[in-house]
């Protein structure tokens, strides 16, 4: 795929991007060498390769999955302007 003069442009009017005239050629030339270094990449030979998304192995320590309500009820109702009975109040939206 080649980007020329117009479609710099016209992806530069739908991206609502100000593009002055002169920069659309040197623009055009920055897409097209990003295009052909993304065909580079797709010239690498990945079958049998799982992806990945960190390049270092690792695993993450994980917790134990415990429902709590965190013991500090009454520090979350402190921030509330109106409590009652260990609730917050609020007004009634629906009638």
């Amino acid at each position: 795929m080649s980007v020329d003069k117009n479609t710099v442009r016209k992806v530069a009017r739908l991206a609502r991007i100000a593009m002055p005239e002169e920069r659309l050629e040197p623009m055009a030339k920055e897409l097209n060498g990003i295009l052909a270094w993304i065909e580079q990449l797709n010239e690498v030979d990945v079958d049998g390769v799982e992806p990945m998304t960190t390049p270092v192995e690792m695993k993450l320590p994980l917790r134990e999955d415990v429902v709590s309500d965190g013991n500090i009820r009454d520090q979350v109702l402190a921030n509330a302007p109106r409590t009652e009975e260990g609730f917050f109040v609020v007004p009634k939206v629906v009638e």
